[in-house]
């Protein structure tokens, strides 16, 4: 079976990105066709790359935990046009592990942290990362309230799109890892 990680891309204290990952994590569960694992990146307590003296303890269950995936869906929040720092970072800690692999993005935002998916899709595509087309993006105004997801209908219909592109596609391309 298909190891599918869920990858939360926020670390910020009152971060909504746990919320979004385990809403998603319950639609893709109900399926059977994978198993689906919420990875929070704030667990690794990754340093900035390439500064010295920082811990880098987590780095190696890092590359293990993105190792052991066959795809991932990206928790994306949008900060100032673009991903988290934290998820930058996260991403270029690794190389490898990310090659070959197939992933979907879920972003929130302001306009539904479309200019976060956009960005992210460009790193996937240097990562050798194959990014999936349908991307559900939750909207601030609509798909929250009072900092609760209350996704409508037509998000949930989207996740199930999107997994429907990743499986294929992760299974496609776990032949040639």
């Amino acid at each position: 079976m298909l190891k599918i990680g869920i990858i939360l891309g926020s670390t910020r204290e009152g971060r909504v990105s746990p919320q979004v990952g385990e809403w998603v994590q319950g639609v893709a569960e109900k399926r059977g066709d994978a198993a689906y694992e919420i990875i929070d990146i704030a667990d690794f307590k990754l340093p900035f790359l390439g500064e010295p003296g920082g811990d880098t303890s987590g780095v190696a269950a890092w590359s293990e935990k993105v190792a052991a995936c066959d795809g991932f869906v990206f928790i994306a929040a949008e900060y100032n046009h673009s991903i988290t720092g934290a998820l930058k970072n996260a991403l270029d800690y690794l190389r490898n592990e990310w090659n070959n692999k197939a992933a979907g993005i879920v972003s929130y935002g302001s306009v539904g942290g479309a200019r976060a998916a956009e960005h992210l899709r460009g790193i996937l595509g240097e990562l050798l990362v194959a990014d999936v087309r349908v991307h559900p993006a939750l909207s601030l105004f609509t798909d929250f309230e009072n900092g609760t997801i209350k996704p409508k209908d037509v998000q949930t219909d989207s996740v199930n799109q999107m997994l429907d592109q990743l499986i294929p596609w992760a299974t496609a391309l776990k032949t040639i890892r």
